[in-house]
């Protein structure tokens, strides 16, 4: 099988590989200081305490984190807290976990909507630029989806557990089982190492593209994706 950077890497598309480095981290990084910030929020000064609060992607991913992307394009993060002391354990639990996802819409947001300016008024004299930018942005714009959708799936240890676990005793019981963590976690390598995260990617990437698209078309801007692949 193909290493996914030398495969990017031969085919030319090497901002995509670079847009993909940046934005995977960055997300992480900034989904893990957005649970913090909750935790904090809720009384709990674990992650300022442990140090956690830092814009540092080695402190919220790790080094095995990391390698592990390097070498198959899957990462991953982790935030420190406390739920017992939390203000309200069950609302707490909702806010804090809730709150990662969150920050991937936000950042989806922000990004396809400055991408939609940028198709309609970006230098398109200079194509090598307009397009590695647009390339940059709509990586960062689709992916956050991504992360948001597959991090809100009801799977230990993924933020949709902690969020029902918060909306349901039963569902707590449930998830504070050992077989349910394991059973979680194997779910999560099925979701990653089948075709399933495939279908995620489409279905996101369309969602993003159908925003993009309308907004750039009533700005009299063309496609993200003729821009993308031409």
């Amino acid at each position: 099988m193909n290493w996914w950077v030398h495969y990017l890497y031969q085919e030319g598309r090497i901002t995509e590989l670079l847009s993909w480095a940046f934005w995977v981290i960055f997300s992480i990084t900034m989904h893990e200081l957005a649970h913090g910030w909750a935790a904090i929020r809720q009384g709990d000064d674990t992650p300022r305490r442990l140090g956690r609060m830092t814009m540092n992607p080695l402190v919220h991913m790790g080094p095995w984190s990391l390698l592990m992307f390097a070498l198959i394009g899957i990462a991953w993060g982790a935030m420190p807290v406390d739920p017992s002391r939390f203000r309200n354990r069950r609302q707490g639990r909702i806010f804090v976990s809730a709150a990662g996802p969150a920050m991937n819409i936000v950042l989806s947001f922000i990004t396809l909507t400055m991408l939609i300016p940028w198709l309609a008024f970006g230098p398109q004299n200079t194509p090598v630029f307009y397009q590695n930018v647009t390339i940059f942005l709509w990586t960062g714009g689709w992916l956050n989806i991504v992360l948001a959708l597959f991090n809100l799936l009801p799977i230990p240890p993924l933020d949709g557990s902690s969020i029902l676990s918060g909306l349901s005793f039963r569902a707590y019981q449930f998830y504070q089982n050992p077989r349910a963590q394991m059973i979680g976690m194997f779910l999560v390598l099925v979701v990653f190492l089948t075709g399933c995260f495939s279908i995620v990617f489409a279905v996101c990437g369309a969602v993003a593209g159908l925003y993009v698209d309308l907004g750039s078309m009533i700005l009299g801007g063309p496609s993200v994706f003729d821009v993308i692949r031409p």
